[in-house]
């Protein structure tokens, strides 16, 4: 602003400089002036203008800093509970004894005790749940090869059961 009253000044000083009538040069001040006081209006507004919006996007600014300031709360809380400083708790089953334990979860651990039974039981933390296609089905534990292995022989049972009968009912005859 200073530059524009300095600039204001000397084209004042300019205009009675080179005009030599009096009544012009007042006019030509006057109406001068009226156009400054415009210019000067317009901007006043334009700057009112501006700062108003300004001071409304604050205020926008401080609500949305309120409300991540919350989320980030509830975000912290939900960590927490999440994962909490005593690590997370996986349940076990030992195949062995069928005893349920809890464990902390630790994935550089490959295997742990049953407290009850004392065997050891392998972990897998990559989650495939395929089971292995080497199985050989003498292992005591997992049942699955088990149960298939003893309906084969189940089925391999009924046709001798059956011709066990009949010879016993040939000798009753």
């Amino acid at each position: 602003m200073a530059k524009l009253r300095e600039e204001y000044k000397n084209f004042l000083e300019d205009i009675e400089k080179n005009l030599k009538n009096k009544e012009d040069l007042e006019y030509i001040r006057i109406r001068f002036s009226m156009f400054v006081d415009k210019v000067i209006d317009e901007m006043d507004m334009l700057v009112e203008y501006k700062e108003q919006k300004m001071n409304e996007i604050e205020e926008k600014q401080k609500e949305i800093e309120e409300k991540m300031s919350k989320m980030q709360q509830i975000i912290d809380n939900i960590e927490k509970d999440i994962y909490s400083d005593e690590g997370f708790d996986f349940e076990i089953i030992c195949p062995y004894c069928d005893n349920q334990f809890v464990i902390d979860v630790d994935e550089n651990k490959t295997e742990v005790e049953c407290p009850v039974c004392n065997n050891v039981i392998e972990l897998d933390w990559s989650g495939d749940l395929e089971e292995d296609s080497n199985c050989s089905g003498s292992c005591a534990g997992c049942h699955g090869c088990d149960e298939e292995s003893e309906e084969k022989q189940e089925d391999n049972n009924k046709p001798i059961q059956d011709e066990n009968k009949e010879e016993n009912n040939d000798d009753d005859m």
